[in-house]
C-alpha cells in the first residue's frame, strides 16, 4: 500500500531536482539572457523526460526567469533598459521599507552590527565575479531578513533571480565598484543614524546608480 505514494514522491522530487538544475544554470551563467532553451536536449542533459523539463520552464517563466519568444520558443529572460531600471525601482522600494522597518527595531543595533560584517565580505580580493555577485546579493537578501517582514523577504526573493541575471549579462566586472564595501557603507551608516528619511534616500539613490549602470544610457540597451 506504501507503494504507490512513494513512487509519486520520487516524480515530485524529480521535477525539483530539474527545476533547481535549470534555475542554477540560468542564474549561474551557463544559459546567457537570449539562449534558446530546447525541451529536447535539456531533457538529454538532465537525463528527465521532456515532460518534467516542460514543467520545470513553465515554473521558470513564472519567476521571470524564462520568457517566451518567436513561434513560442523559449529562452532566458533579457532585460531591456526600462526593464531594468523598474526592477531596480521595485528593489529600491523593498529594501527601502527594510531600512525603515530596521530603524524602528529595538534590535537595530545588533543589526546593525550583523550589516557591518557583510561589509567586509564584498571587499574580499579573493572573490570571483560570480561570488561577488552572491556577496552583494547576501548583503541586500540579509537587509531584508532583518526586518523581520517575511512577505518582504519573499517578495524580494521572487526578484533575486532577475537582478541576478541582469548582473551577469552585462559582464560587469568594470562595474565592481558599485558592489563594493564602500559603496554599500553609507546603506548602514544611515541606518546606524536613525535618519528613516535621509536613510531611505540613500538606499533608494544606490539602487538607482545600479540601475543606471546596468542599463546604460538611457534608452540604449535592448531586450
Amino acid at each position: 500500500m506504501a507503494a504507490q505514494p512513494l513512487a509519486s514522491l520520487d516524480r515530485s522530487t524529480l521535477r525539483e531536482r530539474a527545476l533547481e538544475a535549470l534555475r542554477t544554470a540560468i542564474t549561474s551563467g551557463e544559459y546567457r539572457p537570449g539562449n534558446h532553451l530546447g525541451e529536447e536536449e535539456l531533457a538529454r542533459r538532465l537525463g528527465v523526460s521532456r515532460g518534467t523539463v516542460r514543467e520545470a520552464l513553465r515554473h521558470l517563466q513564472q519567476e521571470g526567469l524564462v520568457t517566451a519568444g518567436a513561434r513560442g520558443m523559449l529562452r532566458v529572460q533579457s532585460l531591456s533598459a526600462a526593464e531594468i531600471r523598474d526592477l531596480f525601482q521595485v528593489r529600491a522600494a523593498l529594501e527601502g521599507l527594510a531600512v525603515s522597518l530596521l530603524i524602528n527595531s529595538p534590535s537595530r543595533d545588533a543589526a546593525v552590527a550583523r550589516l557591518r560584517e557583510a561589509l567586509s565580505n564584498l571587499d574580499d580580493p579573493n572573490l570571483d565575479f560570480s561570488s561577488h555577485i552572491d556577496a552583494d546579493l547576501c548583503f541586500h537578501l540579509l537587509l531584508c531578513q532583518l526586518s523581520e517582514n517575511s512577505v518582504l523577504v519573499d517578495a524580494w526573493r521572487n526578484l533575486e533571480g532577475r537582478v541576478r541575471i541582469t548582473i551577469l549579462s552585462d559582464g560587469g566586472e568594470h562595474h565592481s565598484k558599485i558592489r563594493s564595501g564602500s559603496h554599500h557603507a553609507p546603506i548602514v551608516d544611515a541606518i546606524e543614524a536613525g535618519d528613516t528619511d535621509q536613510a531611505v534616500k540613500v538606499l533608494q539613490d544606490h539602487m538607482m546608480v545600479a540601475a543606471d549602470r546596468l542599463a546604460g544610457p538611457s534608452g540604449s540597451r535592448q531586450a
